[in-house]
Parts: structure tokens; C-alpha cells; sequence
């Protein structure tokens, strides 16, 4: 090589090249002979929500009977010498087509694997679903996934296999979009009335005159505006499956003295007739309600209580479940891409802010923000594209990590600082006792920095 050449080339270190790698849109897999993960890049947590570090040493088999990915494309390759390719989904969704190439040595052994995965850029359809009665409200929830990465979640959902075999009357507990519905429907899936409708009814959306009927059916002429050909109701639907019955602390009295007989006989009279249904479904309960407390203020019976209360599940909030919070963004942006035919992506700074927020609002919560990002935002969801009260919650770190001078850094802090404690107290005097400030220069800041907040 000559001078020349020698002045043009450029070196590159190691730890350049593992930085080069982790800006690759395409996931990157690096086996060795014993099938053991050596080195795998950032991407990886876009697609499973795991960081290299929580996979690199791990062999390939564990994350595999861990369900985060299927099918495998390993045991082809490691039995066949020959590059493979394979198309595979992972279990937030993320559709791949993912090629495997063997690098072997002088002897014809398997040194590494390299594995590469790009995103499919298409959309499925949801048809054909067997599991999913015709008449189910919302049949797009049978086919979720749950995200399970932290340890809270993954008992819970063996927890659910345990009972799932059984005709138990399960009580889901849980805060408000934790996802009981969800779990609800992840019992019946895999249960043996998995083939058999799954209905839910909420309790607190339908008014007591119309509960009675939407559950129990009537006959014609059973009551005024009744159609001519009656209806059967949720529980003759369900028969076979599983009735879900979502806030049941909503439900009235009068229809839980009802509701206690399909339990305890499994049979039932419809409105307006005199003639006993027999009926075979499981039901599955959810609330976010003290059940204990409303059967002591004589809001709930307490018969029914006990009947419900077979098995209680008690559903993390997302607060508690750090660990999901990626993969449940991911989950929820791929939907979102496709619903809108979009193909935004996520910055880091944005994910970081995720993680430290206490989601008041729960999983539901992030998947109305996601859907709300995926419209608004650029190419990039950046910070920025966050709403205030979630920027401002989290505190200064986050933003300051995105200061580019020590001006920057301190107006965002000062911002940050002045917003939260105007959220919290709603008063000038009370914000500058918080920040040790007086009085006239709170007034002052809270003009500047919470004009959208003042009423």
C-alpha cells in the first residue's frame, strides 16, 4: 500500500464499531457454537423490550421457551450448516423476516451464527379468529398479547395457567386501565372453553333497567319497547364459554340476587317467562373497588362476594411494572404504524422520560399516548411531542439531559420546578413557600411558565 493509500484509510476501534452497529435499523444476533447469545445490538429492545445486557449470556433456548419470538430459526441452521431464512413475529407483534448465516471453521464446525431480523412493512388482517364469538364487543383484545417482563406479571400469568383449567369464578383486582379485560380474556384462551364464546358486559356503562336484560334476556312482550323476537341475553350467549363481567361493584342489587342463582345452580329465568334455562359458562369478575368495604356498607352481598371470590387476582399498576414499559411502547406503537400507516420511531430521551412517569392512568394510559404521538409527532417521537404534565412529572433530570447550554438546562428546570408545584398547590404563596422563593417572584414565574394552567 502507498503513502497515499496509507493517509485514506480509516481505523476503527472495537467500541466504534459496537456504536455503529447499535444505529442499525436491523436486529442483530451473534450466536457461538453452544447456541449462546455473545453480542446482539440495541434494536433488540425495540423488538422484545430487553436490553443487550439483559440478553448476552443468556443461551438462545431461554428467551425462546420464554415466548418472546417464534418460530425459531436456530435449530435449522445449526443442523444444516447452510444460511436459513425464516419469517417470525415476536410477541409484542413486530412481524421479521430474519436470515441466519453459520461461520465455520477449518473442520466444518459452527463457530458463530450471525442472525439479522428486518421489520415486514405490512399489516395483518384480523379474520378467521376461532376463539372470538361473532357477537363479542371487542374482538381485536382477544388477540393482545400480554406484555410480562417483570417478575410481578410473570407470576401472575402462571398463576393463570394454573386456574385456567378449572370452572373456578375468578375476581380480577386491579386500578383502573390495568388491563383486567385483557387478563380476562387470556384466562378463556387458554382454557378449555377456549373455542367456546368469551362475552363481557361492563356493569357500569348500561343502565340497571337495560343490565337485567342484556344479561339475562326476555321474552316478548316482556316489558314496553321489548323487541318482537325477544333476546336471549349474555349468559345463554355465553353458553359453553365464559361470561366476563367487567366493574361488577357497579352492579345493582337487585341483579345480584339474580346473577347469584346462575352461580350456585347454573340456571336462570329470563325476563318475561316462566321457564327455567340451564346454562354452563364460567364467569370471571373485575373491579376497582374495595369488594370487602361495599359488602360492610351493605352496597355489595355479601353471599355473592364470597361466591366471586374463589380466586382473586390482583393486577399490578404499571408504576409497579417497570420492566414492560418498553415493550408495552413498542407493542403499542407498532399498532398505531400501522393503523395510520405511519412508521415513526421513538427517541431514546422519550423513552427515558416513559420509564420514569408513574402512569396515574395505567396501561391504558400509555396506549392513548402512544396513539396520540403516532398522529402528532414527526418521523421522530422526540420530547417535545410529550404532553407537559407527563415532562413536567417526572422531574428536571430528563430535560436537562436535553440542555444544550447552561441556560437551556436552567430555564428547563426553573420551568419544570414552578410547573409541578402550580400543579400541585394552585397558588402563588404555596409555590414559593415549595421553592424558597418569594412571593412576587413566583407570581411572576407562574405567568411565564403556567399560562395554560392559569383559569
Amino acid at each position: 500500500m502507498n503513502r497515499k493509500s496509507e493517509e485514506n484509510t480509516l481505523e476503527i476501534t472495537v467500541e466504534a464499531l459496537l456504536r455503529i452497529l447499535d444505529y442499525s435499523s436491523d436486529e442483530i444476533f451473534v450466536l457461538d457454537r453452544d447456541q449462546r447469545i455473545v453480542y446482539v445490538n440495541r434494536t433488540c429492545e425495540k423488538h422484545y423490550g430487553l436490553k443487550p445486557s439483559d440478553i448476552i449470556g443468556k443461551l438462545n433456548f431461554e428467551l425462546f421457551n420464554k415466548g418472546y419470538w417464534k418460530p425459531s430459526i436456530v435449530p435449522e441452521v445449526y443442523e444444516t450448516k447452510i444460511p436459513c431464512y425464516m419469517k417470525q413475529e415476536t410477541y409484542i407483534g413486530t412481524e421479521l423476516m430474519t436470515s441466519a448465516i453459520p461461520i465455520l471453521n477449518e473442520k466444518n464446525e459452527i463457530e458463530l451464527v450471525v442472525i439479522t431480523a428486518s421489520e415486514l412493512q405490512r399489516y395483518k388482517m384480523l379474520k378467521n379468529v376461532d376463539s372470538v364469538n361473532q357477537n363479542q364487543q371487542e374482538p381485536v383484545m382477544a388477540l393482545r398479547k400480554i406484555i410480562a417482563n417483570c417478575e410481578k406479571m410473570e407470576k401472575t400469568l402462571e398463576f393463570c395457567k394454573k386456574i385456567a383449567g378449572t370452572d373456578s369464578t375468578v375476581l380480577i383486582l386491579g386500578e383502573s386501565g390495568t388491563g383486567k379485560g385483557v387478563l380476562a380474556q387470556h384466562i378463556h384462551q387458554i382454557s378449555n372453553r377456549k373455542n367456546q364464546p368469551f362475552m363481557n358486559i361492563n356493569c357500569a356503562a348500561i343502565p340497571e333497567e337495560l343490565l337485567e336484560s342484556e344479561l339475562f334476556g326476555y321474552k316478548e312482550g316482556a316489558f314496553t319497547g321489548a323487541k318482537s323476537s325477544g333476546n336471549e341475553g349474555l349468559i345463554a350467549a355465553a353458553d359453553g364459554g365464559t361470561l366476563f363481567l367487567d366493574e361488577i361493584g357497579e352492579m345493582p342489587l337487585s341483579i345480584q340476587a339474580k346473577l347469584l342463582q346462575v352461580i350456585q345452580d347454573k340456571e336462570f329465568i329470563p325476563l318475561g317467562s316462566n321457564e327455567t334455562r340451564k346454562v354452563d359458562i364460567r364467569i370471571i369478575t373485575a373491579t376497582n373497588q374495595n369488594l370487602l368495604e361495599m359488602v360492610q356498607e351493605k352496597k355489595f352481598r355479601e353471599d355473592l362476594f364470597y361466591r366471586l371470590n374463589v380466586v382473586d387476582i390482583h393486577l399490578p399498576p404499571l408504576k409497579e411494572r417497570k420492566e414492560d414499559i418498553i415493550p408495552l411502547t413498542y407493542s403499542f406503537l407498532n399498532k398505531f404504524n400501522q393503523k395510520y400507516n405511519e412508521n415513526k420511531v421513538i427517541s431514546k430521551e422519550c423513552l427515558d422520560i416513559l420509564i420514569q412517569y408513574d402512569w396515574p392512568g395505567n396501561v391504558r394510559q400509555l396506549e392513548n399516548l402512544m396513539e396520540r404521538l403516532v398522529v402528532i409527532s414527526d418521523s421522530i417521537i422526540q420530547v417535545d411531542d410529550l404532553p407537559d404534565l407527563i415532562k413536567d412529572s417526572v422531574g428536571p433530570i430528563p430535560k436537562l439531559l436535553q440542555a444544550t447550554t447552561l441556560d437551556k438546562a436552567l430555564s428547563d428546570t426553573t420551568r419544570i420546578l414552578v410547573r409541578k408545584a402550580y400543579i400541585e398547590h394552585g397558588s402563588s404563596r404555596k409555590v414559593a413557600s415549595e421553592l424558597s422563593i418569594s412571593q412576587t417572584k413566583a407570581s411572576r414565574l407562574i405567568r411565564e411558565y403556567c399560562r395554560d394552567l392559569i383559569g
